[in-house]
């Protein structure tokens, strides 16, 4: 699904009002008139009071006729102009006398020795300002966001908190409104995925209003994607009839260490459990016996006796995972030094191996094209430095995939995934990842669906996917604070017939020749 900036919504509008024949007033009687209809269904005629605060704009336009459909269904509405300006746009002022039409007469609000009373009991309707904002708020708006903060009401902001912006970051110097939840129009706004904005975005989710989508599928300057099901499952490939372990690969899981050798077993049996035809794990000689113990589907091979020094395997991969739990050792460097200036193969990159690359960055030029880095939040910084906020921080992410021609996946909730200037951020997954292991899974996930030929972004964006999702089935049956890492392994079957829930049959083989995929930057990979 492509996120828009608020520039290319705005020309959504437009585009939606040429093609169907409607004009602007008609979006908004639109898109109040869903935003009703949604709290409608959660009410049901719930006496509770409800106030809506309205800006002089569009989106107080919106909440205008949103407080039109509560009075006209009998609600206990109360309806409130944030009079902070004296420009009114044409949408704001149609619905202002349409709503005193029906016998309301909304309350100016002027300054702050006029905001309403009102309980953490009642429910607000935030429709003071949208997505056209671009500075920062002031006078007495900031006293009643802040007013209406503080209150801890139940509170529904429409499109998006007041006060915070839809394409860039919002200073902690600065006011918006804590929202518990949003109704966002179409598609999703990049605000709603970084960890800055956290306060400010509780919940939130999109809902339809019509606007033009063949428009929205012919943009090709979009730079943003999220990743729902339904562009995932378009990845999967089914397997053929006819197929053996040779057809879908060889993963080489290079890790471990003396004491480390856990991350090695983790990684390896990701790549196992995602579908790679073999696995062979490449770990000091302390590891041998609790690997095959532990793991006897995954061959081992061995080198010094307590960490990583010589990097020469024996076996023919398709694909290397390296560098869970291998250490940073000077014998363990100069080691991994050595295989990257020799290795052609396609590889994804974790923990130490990220964190010897920070230490060395001239070791990035020997990186293949599409190789696949998984750094946390902390291992990226080591490797770009300092960001001055989450916008900084995904320009940087950008700018190194573009400048190393790799492969970021950028972990946390919503993953980010960089491949050149293009940013996709996952929908699954839960606070429950966040515990020690799951990186080393997720590396062997990803490996193992470049064993089976996945592109290198189709095997990250899908591997992501599939990490995430076996958190979310396992809150069915536990807590964030037990699962650990192996769970996401007892899950990941789970995860993956997740894809064909709704009806959609599994496909047990593929029915037809092996074909090439699509490109996932193409148009069919959009909703």
């Amino acid at each position: 699904m492509k996120i828009l900036t608020a520039k290319q919504i705005y020309q959504l509008d437009k585009a939606t009002i040429e093609s169907q024949g409607v004009t602007a007033l008609d979006l908004m009687e639109r898109a109040g008139t869903t935003c009703f209809e949604w709290l409608h269904s959660k009410l049901q005629g719930n006496p509770v009071k409800v106030l809506v605060f309205c800006g002089i704009g569009n989106n107080g336009g919106d909440g205008l006729v949103i407080a039109r459909h509560l009075h006209q269904y009998g609600y206990n509405v109360e309806c409130f102009i944030v009079n902070f300006n004296k420009k009114r746009t044409e949408g704001f002022l149609h619905n202002y006398d349409k709503l005193k039409d029906v016998g309301v007469w909304p309350t100016v609000i002027n300054s702050k020795d006029e905001f309403p009373a009102f309980t953490a009991n009642d429910i607000v309707i935030d429709a003071i300002l949208g997505i056209g904002l671009s500075r920062k708020i002031k006078g007495f708006t900031v006293d009643l966001i802040k007013y209406i903060n503080k209150v801890k009401a139940y509170t529904l902001a429409i499109d998006i908190p007041s006060g915070l912006f839809a394409d860039k970051s919002f200073s902690k110097n600065d006011t918006a409104l804590e929202a518990s939840h949003t109704l966002t129009f179409q598609r999703p706004k990049i605000a709603f995925l970084l960890p800055e904005n956290e306060k400010y975005i509780y919940t939130w989710e999109t809902i339809n209003i019509g606007l033009d989508e063949q428009h929205i599928a012919k943009m090709d300057d979009v730079k943003h994607f999220m990743n729902y099901k339904s562009d995932v499952l378009k990845l999967y490939r089914p397997r053929e009839k006819f197929s053996h372990k040779g057809s879908f690969g060889h993963s080489l899981i290079i890790g471990g260490s003396f004491g480390k050798i856990g991350a090695a077993i983790l990684a390896s049996q990701g790549a196992l459990k995602t579908g790679s035809g073999k696995v062979t794990a490449y770990v000091p000689k302390c590891g041998y016996q609790i690997l095959q113990i532990s793991i006897p589907e995954v061959m081992v091979e061995v080198d010094a006796e307590n960490e990583l020094q010589y990097f020469n395997y024996k076996s023919n991969p398709t694909v290397i995972g390296i560098g869970c739990g291998i250490g940073t050792s000077e014998k363990t460097k100069k080691g991994f030094s050595k295989f990257l200036s020799t290795n052609k193969l396609p590889l994804a990159l974790d923990a130490d191996a990220l964190n010897i690359l920070s230490e060395n960055k001239e070791l990035l030029k020997l990186l293949p094209e599409n190789s696949i880095l998984t750094p946390h939040p902390k291992e990226f910084e080591r490797l770009v430095g300092k960001w001055k906020n989450d916008h900084d921080k995904l320009k940087k992410l950008k700018d190194f995939s573009s400048e190393n021609k790799i492969i970021i996946v950028l972990k946390g909730a919503n993953t980010v995934i960089a491949k050149g200037d293009k940013l996709y951020f996952n929908t699954t997954g839960n606070p429950a990842l966040a515990t020690a292991g799951t990186g080393d899974v997720l590396l062997g996930i990803i490996a193992g669906l470049i064993a089976q030929n996945y592109k290198p972004l189709e095997a990250t964006i899908l591997g992501v996917y599939l990490h995430g999702k076996t958190a979310t089935i396992a809150m069915n049956d536990m807590s964030v604070e037990t699962f650990i890492a192996s769970n996401i392994l007892d899950y990941l079957d789970d995860a993956y017939m997740s894809l064909f829930i709704d009806g959609t049959p599994k496909p047990a083989v593929k029915k037809s020749a092996s074909q090439p995929s699509e490109d996932i930057d193409s148009e069919e990979q959009d909703v």
